[in-house]
């Protein structure tokens, strides 16, 4: 039971952080109004998820201005689909 659990990332262990990805593995992008709205989070609860998923290098972000309003998308990378995906593969071998 202990290697099922280990294989768990514990970078995935925070329910916005498992919401974000799961958001990202369905969609080519998503800018950061509709998915704090999508996630019903402040805009300080979700930037620091962010940051912490940017951090392990699981997405990437790209900001940019549209008119003169500023714009932020997210993007996963390679890296990041690939530890989210054992990450659940790990969770559905766990419940059998």
């Amino acid at each position: 039971m202990s290697t099922i659990i280990s294989k768990l990332n514990k970078a995935f262990e925070s329910r916005i952080r498992l919401g974000i990805m799961s958001v990202l593995m369905v969609n080519e992008s998503i800018d950061f109004i509709s998915l704090k709205e999508l996630l019903d989070l402040t805009d300080g609860n979700l930037a620091s998820h962010i940051k912490a998923l940017e951090n392990f290098d699981f997405i990437e972000i790209k900001k940019q201005f549209i008119g003169k309003k500023p714009n932020t998308t997210y993007t996963i990378t390679e890296t990041g689909r690939k530890s989210f995906q054992e990450h659940l593969d790990a969770l559905a071998n766990l419940i059998g």
